[in-house]
């Protein structure tokens, strides 16, 4: 006991937790990073599209291709990212947003280009805001998963009924519940994805965790994007 210093593990502690701060702005900034360079990413295919193709593509079945395509990959890199090395993860990551691009190049030739920019930066606005305030809060926000899981479940289930049905209503009211779900989901995965840094993992894990936390706001951020556009976009 009698070699016990209390301030040098005072300085201890302090040091640990200043390293696990910084680890985790920059796991966090690398995770942000992806995200955004997914979503200028997508944003530049969606445009090259539109430039290079007519409004026929909207009827043509190979729409369905685009469409599909994205779904069938997300699933992919969400079931193997455990066997993928965080480089091919990233490359699949960085493919995936092509893709949906790709399919999103139709949202040009229905809404006009001003509306998309505009509802854009609104979207961009809230995203970092929430993002933001799931980062900083310190009340949990666990609790809200399951709710907005069912919620997520409802829109999908929502939208593919109204694939058939065409009512303008229901599309009102499935985008209204969408900004609520996709807003809550984006302070929610932020929370989580913090939550899921440890700075023990090699450079591995925390690449394959960097991609799939990238994918999960991502994918928040693009539906909230749609979303608003639906109740906010100004058509041809």
């Amino acid at each position: 006991m009698s070699n016990y210093d209390p301030n040098a593990t005072i300085s201890e502690a302090v040091g640990s937790s200043l390293a696990m701060d910084a680890g985790l702005r920059t796991y966090m900034l690398r995770i942000y990073n992806y995200m955004a360079a997914g979503v200028g990413l997508t944003a530049l295919a969606a445009w090259l599209t539109y430039q290079l193709t007519s409004p026929a593509l909207l009827q043509s079945p190979l729409m369905w291709v685009f469409i599909l395509a994205p779904l069938g990959l997300v699933f992919f890199i969400g079931a193997r990212i455990n066997t993928l090395s965080a480089e091919t993860a990233r490359l699949l990551f960085f493919v995936y947003a092509a893709l949906v691009g790709v399919s999103l190049s139709t949202l040009l030739h229905v809404y006009t280009s001003a509306s998309i920019t505009r509802v854009f930066f609104i979207a961009a606005a809230m995203f970092a805001a929430l993002s933001v305030f799931g980062y900083t809060t310190r009340r949990d926000l666990s609790g809200m998963g399951s709710f907005l899981f069912m919620g997520l479940i409802g829109v999908v289930i929502a939208s593919v009924v109204n694939l058939f049905m065409r009512s303008t209503g229901l599309e009102w009211l499935i985008s209204i519940v969408g900004v609520g779900v996709f807003a809550g989901l984006t302070a929610y995965d932020t929370q989580r994805i913090k939550a899921m840094y440890d700075n023990r993992d090699d450079e591995t894990a925390t690449g394959r965790k960097s991609v799939v936390a990238a994918l999960s706001l991502y994918l928040n951020f693009i539906n909230l994007f749609m979303m608003l556009l639906r109740l906010m976009g100004g058509r041809r």
